[in-house]
């Protein structure tokens, strides 16, 4: 067991002690995963840096001390409720991830229905995220197949529906796929059974509106849509913010009160939050901020750009090499199998990632999943000559097959 050693040692020694722990790792900036970073160009990176260092030690839960913080992240809110066809008067706060803003949302949601055995509906391409913060909340989770086209089945998800449903949840785009639910159909459907509609837009919250601008045929999943309640949405995915930055967002600020945990049960007198952290780093609202007024629209709308030319690039070459297939899809995500027996798939992820590329698994279909962001508008050639040796090699069967089965 490792214990603190006996003196502490000089900064240029654990520097290199961290650079060598890092030596065996992917390479995120050469583009060679397509998951768990999303990356723009140095430029930014000193941006986020910088920004998240102007407030690194500044801790959020103090707004009262640090008042620059409720403005920043007030802003932040903001401009994403602007950019999410917001009604006036709704509301959002500023969480750690994706995985806390959906907790929120799901305790918001149990809190305001008051049902002794509360149950959501959702559609069984759901993050699995639902699933956790269901498990600590006491929540039964109603996975509902989806349909021929990989979206929600409304008639399906109404007939799960009853007494004890708390809330509907809906995803713009869903993370195996890439597709987007049927968010206006699930709209009508909770306003017809008084229900929390949550839409989880953590991936497309901070893209699906630059690509309508760009023409992308996009179905309408935002607030504009009646009878949606809420959306989480990840700055630090197509945000392009460090981690980690998210946001819940809801119609109404009122509903706010929902998730905020209250007490004077102690000596210190009242105490109040609104998320599931204490201590909230200051970094991380400050670097949102300044990625968000840095980029504009201008740049957001150039990461779509690049994001649709990778995506496009790719999906033609991977379908163009005999034996794969793409799965339909229009969005960040591209997921691709195999059609022919004599080509495993997992032969093939094996084969890219003995070539330093770190494949995501698909495990419904077999297949390998890739979620694109801006860099791999660079390295989709690189990425293409890889796969067609990789393919070429799993044929010969040289090469033991990559299990299926984990997300990440």
């Amino acid at each position: 067991m490792r214990a603190l050693p006996p003196q502490g040692q000089d900064w240029p020694e654990l520097k290199q002690a961290l650079l060598d722990a890092k030596a065996r790792d992917y390479s995120w900036k050469r583009g060679r995963m397509a998951v768990f970073f999303y990356y723009l160009d140095e430029a930014l990176e000193r941006l986020q840096q910088e920004a998240y260092m102007t407030f690194w030690t500044e801790n959020n839960l103090g707004q009262r001390a640090f008042p620059s913080l409720a403005k920043l992240e007030g802003e932040v809110t903001e401009m994403a409720l602007s950019l999410m066809h917001a009604p006036e008067g709704a509301a959002g706060s500023f969480t750690s991830g994706g995985s806390e803003s959906i907790f929120l949302a799901l305790l918001a949601a149990r809190e305001r229905a008051g049902k002794a055995n509360p149950n959501i509906v959702i559609p069984d391409t759901a993050h699995l995220t639902f699933d956790r913060a269901a498990w600590y909340l006491g929540i039964e989770v109603r996975r509902v197949a989806v349909d021929r086209e990989r979206r929600s089945d409304v008639m399906a998800m109404a007939a799960a529906v009853d007494y004890d449903t708390i809330a509907l949840v809906g995803s713009a785009p869903n993370y195996p796929f890439g597709g987007i639910d049927r968010i206006e159909a699930l709209g009508q459907l909770a306003q017809q059974h008084d229900l929390w509609l949550h839409v989880d837009a953590c991936v497309g919250g901070f893209l699906n509106p630059f690509l309508s601008k760009l023409g992308a045929d996009v179905p309408a999943w935002d607030f504009a849509v009646p009878g949606v309640t809420s959306i989480s949405a990840d700055i630090h995915k197509h945000g392009m913010a460090p981690k980690g930055a998210s946001l819940l967002l809801v119609r109404d600020a009122a509903l706010k009160q929902h998730h905020r945990f209250e007490s004077s049960a102690w000596a210190r007198g009242t105490y109040a939050a609104y998320t599931a952290q204490g201590t909230r780093p200051g970094g991380a609202v400050a670097a949102a901020w300044a990625v968000m007024m840095h980029l504009g629209e201008a740049g957001y709308l150039d990461c779509a750009r690049r994001i649709m030319a990778a995506r496009a690039t790719i999906a033609a070459g991977v379908a163009a090499i005999p034996g794969l297939e793409v799965l339909p899809g229009n969005h960040a995500i591209i997921v691709y199998r195999s059609t022919d027996k004599a080509l495993p798939i997992g032969r093939v992820a094996t084969a890219m990632d003995q070539r330093g590329w770190l494949v995501s698994r698909q495990a419904e279909p077999d297949g390998i999943h890739l979620h694109i962001n801006p860099l791999h508008a660079e390295v989709a050639e690189e990425y293409l000559t890889d796969l067609r040796a990789a393919v070429a090699e799993a044929r010969e069967g040289a090469a033991p097959e990559m299990a299926a089965g984990r997300a990440y």
